[in-house]
């Protein structure tokens, strides 16, 4: 009698089977946490940004007695962000992402059609995304 050992091809078609349905379940859960996690890293960047601005606030007040927020060229430099702005993970192009944009005339939610990355209103020390791919610009 032979001994034969192997799969036969029915049992190996159907293991292909399984893994193509395994893969096709698997990499639209991948594409939902990859925007999870731009939206998180994103959020974490403008958390940062506005954290730094209010201790900029705060500090003004203690040190001069009048508290004001920083001015556009205070908060591109180390006065508040010693490590410099966070980039916005939602602009388009990777160069500009952590510029800032003079929201002056803008009120908060407005996008722009600038490159930058976020969009600053030095009056009232609003910031918000500069990009509008997902709401963000709305947070």
């Amino acid at each position: 009698m032979l001994n034969q050992k192997g799969f036969t091809l029915i049992e190996l078609v159907i293991i292909i089977v399984i893994l193509g349905i395994l893969a096709a379940v698997a990499i639209p859960q991948y594409k939902d946490l990859s925007s999870d996690a731009k939206e998180a890293s994103c959020r974490s960047s403008l958390g940062a940004l506005k954290s730094g601005i209010t201790i900029f606030y705060a500090n003004a007040a203690v040190s001069t007695g009048t508290a004001s927020w920083p001015s556009l060229a205070e908060l591109r430099g180390t006065d508040v962000m010693a490590h410099g702005i966070p980039k916005n993970p939602y602009a388009a192009v990777s160069d500009s992402a952590d510029d800032i944009f003079d929201g002056s005339a803008l009120t908060k939610g407005d996008s722009i059609t600038s490159n930058a990355g976020w969009v600053y209103n030095p009056t009232t020390g609003e910031i918000w995304p500069a990009t509008f791919a997902s709401g963000e610009n709305r947070w």
